[in-house]
């Protein structure tokens, strides 16, 4: 890929000037001139400041020009061919996220504009400090696995979506009125706006967004400064599912407030999280009490404010019935 220097030559023969004369103006010698014309030699920051006060060109144009053409040697040298570097752009499926409206790939026939404008979503100086940041930043519920990178990416652009959210300060002695309000509106008809709006009212964040395609991630929890931020997909687009993720992100929130202000958690398999979670939708002696008490179950759920597929998932989950069978399909409730 060619860089300034093709431009900077047509500019000295539009405007009649040698390049010995352009030169001695730029303070440089004629070997070190040719050198640039010739995309020979990478131009300092120096000397593109100096050629733009003479010029007029952009000095934002020459960096990218010249930035354009270091990144296509480094990808060439890494990956060797073209086709090396398209398979490696896909392997952060960049195609599906351009669909999704993610991310907007300015040239699609430019291998070296495809990685800056990956490398301009993700947000880091380039992918391997974005593949290092996931180390340093993210907690997953599996390590070196390939649906991590789909996660990440997704995280990416649920935080570009909510840049721009403001929600009350958040105070944790009114997490369990937040409880309380959730065990009102989770009896009624799942509303997504419904849901963002009291968790907007506590100053916790909560965005709802498919993940890219095999993904199997349910959500993740943060803390961005001193606002906690939660993020759910509709994986299983079940109410109860939904619902048990939401919790599971919750009682991380109350019980790692401080560690989520440094690491993202995501999906992370954890029995104490999990059993706050399900106790939280279902107190234990409740919990008991729907079981043996079969015939009373729905006025037992009524009075307790809980939706009864939330029981019936759980029984489903701990094997007590099969999610086969007529209790749970009768009782099961979508988003």
């Amino acid at each position: 890929m060619s860089g300034f220097g093709s431009m900077l030559k047509d500019y000295l023969e539009y405007h009649r000037i040698s390049q010995t004369d352009f030169a001695d103006r730029i303070g440089i010698s004629q070997k070190h001139m040719n050198e640039i014309l010739n995309d020979k030699t990478n131009l300092s920051l120096e000397l593109m400041i100096t050629i733009s006060t003479i010029t007029d060109i952009d000095v934002n144009l020459i960096y990218y020009i010249e930035n354009k053409k270091k990144i296509s040697k480094q990808l060439l040298d890494k990956y060797e061919t073209e086709k090396g570097i398209n398979k490696m752009l896909n392997s952060y499926y960049i195609n599906e996220m351009e669909k999704r409206g993610w991310i907007r790939l300015k040239d699609k026939t430019s291998f070296v504009q495809k990685y800056l404008d990956l490398v301009d979503f993700v947000k880091t100086k380039d992918l391997d400090t974005f593949d290092s940041y996931l180390e340093k930043r993210y907690l997953f519920k599996k390590k070196n696995d390939s649906n991590n990178i789909k996660i990440a990416l997704w995280i990416n652009h649920c935080d570009d979506m909510i840049k721009n959210i403001k929600v009350s300060q958040y105070d944790p002695n009114k997490f369990i009125l937040l409880l309380n309000d959730l065990r009102e509106i989770r009896m009624n008809k799942f509303n997504e706006k419904e849901l963002i709006d009291l968790f907007s009212k506590y100053g916790i964040i909560l965005y709802i967004e498919d993940a890219l395609k095999g993904s199997k991630v349910r959500g993740c929890c943060k803390v961005m400064i001193d606002t906690p931020v939660i993020y759910l997909t509709r994986y299983l687009k079940e109410k109860s599912s939904l619902y048990f993720t939401l919790y599971h992100e919750l009682m991380h929130i109350k019980k790692d407030y401080n560690k989520l202000k440094n690491k993202t958690i995501v999906d992370e398999d954890e029995k104490e999280i999990d059993e706050l979670a399900l106790n939280e939708m279902i107190p234990k002696d409740i919990y008991q009490e729907m079981i043996l008490n079969v015939s009373d179950r729905e006025k037992i759920a009524k009075d307790n404010k809980i939706p009864l597929s939330f029981l019936y998932t759980r029984l489903a989950m701990e094997g007590k019935i099969d999610y086969s069978s007529s209790e749970y399909l009768n009782h099961r409730e979508m988003i």
